[in-house]
């Protein structure tokens, strides 16, 4: 195949990664297209079946070895990010009462949440527990203090 038909496929391949997100299996794949096509232009890798094997040792070695570095490097930068597991037993103050079934808002870690309780009525001002987390419902309940 001709070193440009490799370049324009690897192209093609890091473009769609963008637009359909694969957990970066794409990009590998690009990547060897890239690289088989650099080789071929260079006059390294000249039969076909030479490009094919040396596409897919390529794509296999980017993807086992390039890729749990890349995602764990990725996922440390957005550490800051809380898990919806990582809420359970958080405090927050509601601004507002909320009675059983209302759905109320509070704010959180610099971010505003809609809460709900399933118990009695609780005042404005209160300080709350987060009890569970239902998608983007934060379901709350007055936290209670115990004199020592």
């Amino acid at each position: 195949m001709a070193w440009w038909v490799w370049v324009l496929v690897g192209l093609l391949l890091l473009i769609e990664e963008i637009f359909v997100p694969l957990d970066f299996f794409l990009v590998f794949l690009g990547l060897a297209a890239l690289a088989v096509g650099a080789g071929a232009s260079a006059g390294w890798v000249t039969d076909p079946w030479t490009q094919v094997a040396t596409f897919a040792a390529l794509s296999a070695g980017f993807f086992f070895f390039l890729r749990k570095p890349l995602v764990n490097r990725l996922a440390t930068r957005r550490e800051g990010q809380a898990e919806p597991g990582s809420l359970l037993g958080q405090s927050l103050v509601l601004p507002l009462p909320l009675s059983p079934g209302e759905v109320g808002e509070a704010e959180l870690r610099g971010t505003r949440w809609s809460v709900r309780t399933e118990g009695n009525r609780i005042e404005a001002a209160t300080r709350c527990r987060i009890d569970r987390v239902d998608g983007l419902t934060l379901w709350v309940s007055p936290e209670t203090t115990t004199n020592l």
